[in-house]
C-alpha cells in the first residue's frame, strides 16, 4: 500500500509561493501516476492474454473481461474500462514518447488520451511518427490546453493518411445516435451525435427560431421549446403519449412524506413534482394511467422477492428486476438497464427467481459469464446484495437502492419501545 498521508499533508504555514509548487506537484505525480496504471493494465493483459493462451482459450474470446477489471480497479465504469486498456496498450506498445510525457508530467492523462484517439485510425508506423512528432520534444507540449493538442494531433494524422482520416470519418457517422441521461433539478440531458453538417443545420434552425420569435421566453427557452415542437409534432407544453413506470410511497402519494419518487430510467425525483405527474395523469382523459402495488421490506426498503422455475425470467419478474436495481448492478456503473439475468448462470444450476437475478447492462452481463468471474446474492437486513469476484481474486460488493419512501416501524418495534420506556420510569 503506499503511504497517502505524505501526499496529502499540506503544512498550513507555507506561504503563496510554496503552496502553488504542492499543486503543482501534486498535479505531475497525477500525472506520473496515470503512466504507471497504463503500464500495469498493459501488463495485466499480456499475462491473462498469455495464460488464457496456455489453457486453449479461443484467441477471439482471450483478453475478455480485462477491461472491467480494470475499471473496477479504479472504480470506474466498464465502458471507461475499455478506454483506460486501450489507452493503456497504446501508450506502451506504439507511443513511448506520450508515456514519457505523461511520467514526467509534461502531459495530463486526458491530453495524452486525446493524442492517443486521434492517432487510433493510423498504423502503427504513422502512430509511431505522430508521437515522436507530437512529444520527442517535451517543449512542444508546453502551454497547450485541450483544443490545441487534438488539433495538432489531427493536423499531423491528416499530414500522414489522409484517407484514414477520411475513413474514420465514415465510419463515425454510421454511429450516429440520440441519447439521453437525467440531469440536475428533474431535466434531462438529450443528446444527439450527429454529422458535422446534419448538427450545424439543426443549431442553426433553432437559433434561426429563436431570432424570430419575440416573447417572454429567453433564447435558450425559445431553442428548446422549439426543437421538442419540431419532433414531437405538438406543442412543447403537451407531453408525448409515453409510457413512464413512476415507483412513489403511498405515505408521500396520498399522505405528508416528502421522499422522492423514482422515475425508471431517471432517477429520484421531488416528490412534490411526481404528485403533480401523477395528478395530472389521473385528470386528463387521453391518459391511460394504472397502478401496480409493490411491497417491500419494512427496515431496508428493498422490494420483496418473487420466484418462478422458468428459464427465462418472466416478464413481471424482470420488470420487478428493473424496479429494484434501477441501474446495472457491477460497482461504478451506472449504465442503463438491458439484460435481466442470472447470476449465477443456469448452466452452474442457477434458480430463476428474485434473489439471483441482476438487472445488468450488456457489456457487464457478458463480462461476468468470462473464465474466472463469479457472482453471488444474498439478502442482508432485507437488502438485495450481490459480490463480484474477478478472476484475480478480487471482491466487489453491490446493494440494490432503497425505494422511495421513510423506512416503517412495525408495532412490535414500537411495543418494545413502550415497554422499555415503561421499565425505565418504574426503575426511576
Amino acid at each position: 500500500m503506499f503511504d497517502m498521508t505524505a501526499l496529502t499533508s499540506v503544512d498550513p504555514l507555507a506561504d503563496e509561493a510554496e503552496l502553488v509548487e504542492v499543486i503543482a506537484e501534486l498535479e505531475r505525480l497525477k500525472s506520473a501516476a496515470a503512466a504507471g496504471q497504463a503500464r500495469a493494465a498493459a501488463a495485466l493483459d499480456e499475462r491473462r492474454r498469455a495464460a488464457e493462451a496456455a489453457a486453449g482459450v479461443p484467441t477471439k474470446q482471450r483478453g475478455r473481461g480485462v477491461s472491467s477489471e480494470v475499471a473496477l480497479a479504479r472504480q470506474d465504469s466498464p465502458s471507461c474500462g475499455n478506454r483506460h486498456l486501450g489507452f493503456a496498450k497504446a501508450l506502451v506498445h506504439e507511443m513511448p514518447y506520450t508515456l514519457a510525457a505523461l511520467e514526467r508530467g509534461a502531459l495530463s492523462e486526458w491530453r495524452a488520451t486525446l493524442i492517443v484517439r486521434e492517432s487510433a485510425c493510423l498504423t502503427v508506423e504513422d502512430r509511431r511518427t505522430l508521437d515522436a512528432e507530437m512529444c520527442a520534444d517535451l517543449g512542444n507540449l508546453e502551454g497547450k490546453g485541450n483544443n490545441r493538442i487534438a488539433a495538432d494531433a489531427k493536423g499531423i494524422a491528416c499530414r500522414l493518411d489522409v484517407q484514414a482520416v477520411v475513413d474514420r470519418a465514415a465510419k463515425a457517422e454510421a454511429e450516429r445516435n440520440v441519447t439521453c441521461r437525467p440531469a440536475p433539478d428533474a431535466m434531462t440531458y438529450v443528446t444527439a451525435l450527429l454529422p458535422v453538417k446534419q448538427g450545424v443545420s439543426v443549431y442553426a434552425a433553432l437559433r434561426r427560431a429563436a431570432d424570430t420569435t419575440f416573447d417572454a421566453r429567453s433564447r435558450g427557452q425559445v431553442m428548446a421549446d422549439t426543437l421538442v415542437e419540431r419532433i414531437t409534432g405538438r406543442p412543447a407544453e403537451v407531453p408525448e403519449p409515453v409510457a413512464v413506470n413512476l415507483v412513489i410511497s403511498d405515505q408521500t402519494l396520498l399522505g405528508g412524506d416528502n421522499c422522492p419518487a423514482l422515475v425508471d430510467g431517471y432517477g429520484p425525483i421531488p416528490a412534490e413534482i411526481a404528485r403533480n405527474l401523477v395528478s395530472a395523469a389521473a385528470g386528463d382523459e387521453r391518459s391511460k394511467a394504472s397502478l401496480r402495488r409493490l411491497y417491500r421490506h419494512p427496515t431496508s426498503g428493498a422490494l420483496v422477492a418473487m420466484e418462478s422455475r422458468s428459464r427465462c425470467f418472466p416478464k413481471g419478474l424482470a420488470m420487478f428486476i428493473g424496479l429494484r436495481d434501477q441501474t446495472c448492478r457491477t460497482p461504478y456503473c451506472d449504465a442503463p438497464i438491458r439484460h435481466r439475468d442470472h447470476a449465477v448462470p443456469r448452466n452452474r444450476r442457477g434458480p430463476t427467481h428474485a434473489l439471483n437475478g441482476l438487472g445488468m447492462c450488456a457489456q457487464c452481463n457478458y463480462t461476468k459469464e468470462s473464465p474466472g468471474w463469479e457472482v453471488s446474492t444474498c439478502e442482508e437486513n432485507g437488502a438485495h446484495t450481490a459480490e463480484f469476484a474477478t478472476p484475480t481474486g478480487a471482491h466487489y460488493r453491490s446493494t440494490a437502492p432503497p425505494l422511495p419512501g421513510t423506512p416503517l416501524i412495525t408495532v412490535s418495534e414500537v411495543e418494545i419501545r413502550i415497554g422499555v420506556e415503561l421499565a425505565d420510569l418504574h426503575a426511576a
